[in-house]
C-alpha cells in the first residue's frame, strides 16, 4: 500500500499518487456536501443527514491520515532551518491548515449534533445557520486545498517528495 500511495501521481503533475488521490478524494467530498445540502433544500433531511455524515466520516479519513502528516513534513518541519521552497509555499499551505481546522472542528461538531450524538449543553435547535456557516468554511478549505495542491505540485519550483 505504501509503495501504491508514493508511486506517481495520475494527474500529470509532481504530485504522487497519494497528492492526486487527496485532492479527488476531497472534491468528492465538496460534492457530497453540496448534494446534501441540495437535499436538505428540498426537504429530504433523513437523506441529507446521511449524505453529510457520510461526508464528514470521508473526510476525517483524509484529513488525519492524507493531510496531517505532509503538513508536519513539509510544512512545520521546514520552518526551523533553511527553507527549500518560497515563502508562499508556507503561506498558502498555512492558511489553507487554518480554514481547514476551523472547518473541520465545526463540521463535525455540526454532524455530531445532527446524529444526536452531543452532550446536552452543546445542543442547539437553529440547524440552518449552523450548517451554512459548516458547509461554507468547508467550501472554503476545498478552495484553499486546490490552491495547496497546485502550489506544490505544479507552480514551486522544488516539489516536496514524499
Amino acid at each position: 500500500m505504501v509503495e501504491l500511495l508514493h508511486s506517481d501521481g495520475f494527474l500529470g503533475t509532481a504530485g504522487n499518487f497519494a497528492a492526486d488521490m487527496t485532492l479527488v478524494l476531497s472534491l468528492l467530498v465538496a460534492l457530497t456536501f453540496t448534494v446534501g445540502a441540495w437535499l436538505a433544500r428540498r426537504g429530504r433531511y433523513e437523506t441529507h443527514r446521511w449524505v453529510q455524515t457520510s461526508g464528514a466520516i470521508l473526510n476525517v479519513i483524509l484529513v488525519l491520515w492524507l493531510m496531517v502528516l505532509p503538513y508536519r513534513d513539509f510544512v512545520v518541519r521546514d520552518l526551523a532551518a533553511p527553507r527549500p521552497r518560497p515563502d508562499y509555499f508556507y503561506w498558502i499551505t498555512s492558511i489553507h491548515a487554518g480554514v481547514g481546522f476551523l472547518a473541520f472542528v465545526f463540521g463535525n461538531f455540526v454532524v455530531l449534533r445532527g446524529n444526536n450524538l452531543m452532550i446536552a449543553r452543546l445542543k442547539f435547535k437553529r440547524y440552518k445557520p449552523y450548517m451554512r456557516v459548516a458547509y461554507t468554511l468547508y467550501m472554503a478549505a476545498t478552495l484553499l486545498g486546490v490552491v495547496v495542491y497546485l502550489t506544490w505540485f505544479v507552480f514551486v519550483p522544488n516539489p516536496p517528495i514524499y
